[in-house]
């Protein structure tokens, strides 16, 4: 029998200053949702706040939210 390591998920907060509204905020999760589609993604545009739950890097859920056209700070 053969025991395979499940990868541990981590938190991850970016600031997203371009997301104005809820259709923003659906886009940003949708486009995490499609890299890794266990993540938890919390996208709130009156703080600008995305927090994220994954076992994705940093860099991979940045570029996730930048290919669908909103700026990303860490």
């Amino acid at each position: 029998m053969t025991v395979q390591a499940v990868p541990s998920s981590f938190s991850l907060s970016f600031l997203v200053p371009d997301m104005m509204c809820g259709s923003c905020g659906k886009k940003i999760v949708a486009a995490v949702m499609a890299l890794d589609a266990d993540a938890v993604v919390v996208a709130n545009p009156e703080t600008k706040q995305v927090q994220v739950t994954t076992v994705q890097s940093s860099a991979a859920i940045r570029s996730a939210i930048e290919s669908v056209g909103f700026e990303v700070t860490l």
